[in-house]
């Protein structure tokens, strides 16, 4: 049997939000099997449970949102990505303000975490959705489309591209394609950080948000050149972010998808909106588990890689 999995003991960090700039401590802790990923904000007077699903993200402006009632988490999809990364099914994440800690701005220090306490299998099977029709999503016409994919796919693989038309980003690769059955998400993806432009960072901030944001956390442009003095960590560092962000987004699901995904200039709205036009569409997936381990695709089936 394919089994679920969380973390064997439980793991905790400190740092800013992205946005709010608030200082934020973040535990994670084991879950039992079929919990899922549940956000606990523990700082309100009742804490609530914000459990993980497509239906859950209420914004999408900058980052992913999930909220219940008046209770909301932002900045959720790169916590949500080394989840994904390492296969993590069930969590608790204890979160003592409104915004996850952006850290180094990548999924890195999250995957850190996570693998610092350990990965248990549990005596359940894993449930996957996997896509039997491709479901489509589309935005804008001409030069400003924008679309998002899923097809059928025994496995999980990944395709974006970007186009910016910025000297900086363009000078790097703007296509990249993942395969989890053949990469190392730890190793090809997690290091991948945030990026932005000194211009929108300025009206951001006038707009009470990017507070936390810096050098040390995110790749910073002006109209030129990255401003970073140690450069990039991967020679296509922005698109992979952009893969990064859509595991993240698609992990938002609530389960782990079977599936080939493909984007153009996708982000955190266009996911959101292909995850709910795939539930829209029973006869387009299906929930399955491996009873045969062997049977499962590669990625799947073997323990997270460390570093």
């Amino acid at each position: 049997m394919l089994a679920q999995r969380t973390v064997k003991t439980l793991t905790r960090a400190v740092g800013v939000g992205l946005h709010s700039g608030q200082r934020v401590e973040l535990t994670l802790r084991p879950a039992q099997p079929d919990t899922g990923i549940v956000f606990r904000r523990v700082d309100l007077p009742n804490p609530v449970d914000i459990a993980v699903s497509a239906l859950a993200v209420t914004d999408t402006r900058l980052a992913s949102t999930i909220s219940v009632g008046g209770a909301r988490v932002n900045t959720v999809e790169h916590l949500m990505s080394a989840c994904a990364g390492l296969g993590i099914d069930n969590l608790y994440v204890d979160i003592t303000a409104e915004e996850v800690p952006i850290l180094d701005g990548s999924a890195s220090s999250f995957v850190f975490l996570l693998q610092s306490a350990g990965i248990a299998l549990q005596n359940a099977p894993r449930r996957f959705i996997r896509v039997t029709q491709p479901v489509e999503v589309r935005e804008g016409q001409g030069d400003n489309v924008k679309w998002a994919r899923l097809e059928p796919f025994h496995g999980y693989k990944l395709r974006f591209e970007i186009d910016f038309h910025h000297p900086a980003v363009d000078s790097t690769g703007q296509f990249v394609e993942f395969d989890l059955g053949q990469g190392s998400y730890s190793r090809d993806i997690a290091r991948a950080r945030t990026f932005g432009f000194t211009k929108d960072v300025e009206m951001m901030r006038s707009n009470g948000l990017a507070l936390g944001g810096g050098l040390d956390n995110a790749i910073v442009m002006d109209d030129y050149k990255v401003l970073n003095s140690e450069g990039l960590r991967y020679d296509d560092e922005f698109v992979k972010h952009k893969i990064l962000d859509a595991m993240g987004d698609l992990y938002l699901l609530g389960k782990p998808l079977l599936a080939a995904y493909s984007a153009f200039r996708s982000g955190h709205a266009l996911n959101n909106r292909l995850l709910r036009e795939l539930l829209a569409h029973p006869e387009a997936y299906e929930v399955m588990t491996f009873e045969d381990e062997k049977k499962a695709p590669g990625g799947f089936a073997l323990p997270a890689r460390a570093w």
